[in-house]
């Protein structure tokens, strides 16, 4: 299998929204985000899968090794997936600072997992989301500069509707990413979240977490350059395709506990097309 074909692979794997919206880019740079997703996954992987800290660090820490060769002249990657991403570094200017602070994101899983306040939330979002997000227009393309801004609120809006999505599969490996100041304003424990216990008082808090997703997604429609309509296409969906699992979430009154909430595939056709030809629509009126 090739290094591109690997990179492929994992993504596909994943059923990812992601992968989704990656099949709108012409091919080199799909190939630069399967790079990326992958690499994402796999340091992800490494703070989720083992038990060990210890050796967890360790394999974080060859990670950013590798990130270094990845803008070394002359280095080769140990990791396959490094050397993949290698090859999208050297065709896109995708931020050393923007994958570094994903491994710091997925660092910051090995510690007990609790933040205060949503102010403390907000650099773990900005560093396993929003950062990823920084890498991703670099590979899409954009000439407007409040692409970079729209990238950093889009990622956080994901990231809290993630959190949102698996806050009972989280709470029972011991991760409790809802703030701590919420759970006590709204009167439910983490017990409640370990327990799965759906009642009115959960209901209000997450109603409160949604309220605060949906901020983000309005600060990213905000910033959002319409300029860029065309080459921020994959992004649109991605961002409208979380918003469908937001709208899913709400729904079903944030019975979250049992079954993994997802967006039904046929949504995710329609949203895509939607997207696709609103951007194809915006351009030919600007060129009009």
């Amino acid at each position: 299998m090739s290094l591109g074909s690997l990179s492929a692979s994992l993504t596909r794997k994943s059923r990812s929204n992601f992968y989704f919206a990656f099949l709108t880019l012409p091919r080199p740079r799909r190939d630069a985000l399967y790079a990326v997703y992958a690499f994402c996954r796999t340091v992800d992987d490494v703070a989720d899968l083992g038990s060990d800290p210890v050796a967890q660090r360790a394999g974080l820490a060859r990670w950013r090794e590798d990130v270094a060769r990845c803008f070394e002249a002359g280095a080769t990657p140990v990791h396959p997936i490094a050397r993949q991403l290698k090859a999208a570094v050297a065709a896109y200017p995708i931020p050393r600072a923007a994958l570094e602070a994903i491994i710091d994101g997925c660092e910051m899983d090995l510690e007990r997992v609790r933040y205060e306040t949503a102010e403390d939330l907000e650099p773990y979002c900005y560093r396993v989301a929003s950062a990823v997000g920084l890498c991703c227009i670099e590979i899409f393309g954009y000439t407007d500069a409040r692409a970079r801004e729209y990238a950093i609120h889009l990622g956080k809006a994901l990231q809290l509707t993630n959190i949102m999505r698996d806050v009972g599969a989280d709470a029972r490996v011991g991760r409790v990413y809802l703030p701590q100041r919420d759970l006590k304003d709204f009167g439910v424990s983490e017990d409640d979240l370990v327990a799965g216990r759906h009642g009115e008082a959960f209901v209000r808090l997450m109603t409160h977490q949604a309220a605060r997703a949906r901020h983000f997604y309005a600060a990213a429609r905000a910033a959002y350059p319409v300029v860029d309509a065309r080459s921020l296409v994959a992004a649109e969906i991605m961002g409208r395709i979380y918003h469908a699992l937001l709208e899913e979430i709400e729904g079903r009154r944030f019975a979250v506990f049992g079954e993994r909430v997802t967006v039904p595939a046929r949504r995710k056709v329609a949203i895509a097309l939607r997207c696709w030809a609103g951007a194809r629509l915006r351009r030919n009126r600007r060129a009009a």
